[in-house]
């Protein structure tokens, strides 16, 4: 599933606990989980922006020769309405989009 055509949340709603921590039996472990999945898909949202708006970049011009482009304004306001990152991973977690793995310690 692609970032842009996420279902989550916009706004903040209320979960039910026990749904988030009955695969790794721990919500700590849990919140771990989607905080380095929210991480993944900051980068991955970040990167595509910023590929984006590298496009419209004039590398040599001055301050009297910047102007405001009317394309790469709309752009930025797409990326601002997206999902959080932390609301696309807890939906990917809820969803069992979310690939994860335990290393045990080895003695």
């Amino acid at each position: 599933m692609s970032i842009k055509d996420t279902k989550a949340e916009l706004s903040t709603i209320t979960y039910d606990r026990n749904k988030i921590e009955e695969k790794v039996g721990s919500i700590y472990e849990a919140i771990v989980i989607m905080g380095k999945r929210a991480e993944q898909i900051n980068a991955e949202i970040r990167s595509e922006l910023h590929a984006k708006l590298d496009e419209f970049a004039v590398h040599n011009s001055t301050l009297e020769e910047v102007f405001e482009n009317r394309e790469q304004i709309e752009i930025s306001k797409h990326y601002e309405r997206l999902p959080k990152p932390t609301s696309i991973a807890l939906k990917e977690w809820l969803d069992n989009e979310v690939y994860f793995r335990k290393t045990e310690e080895q003695n």
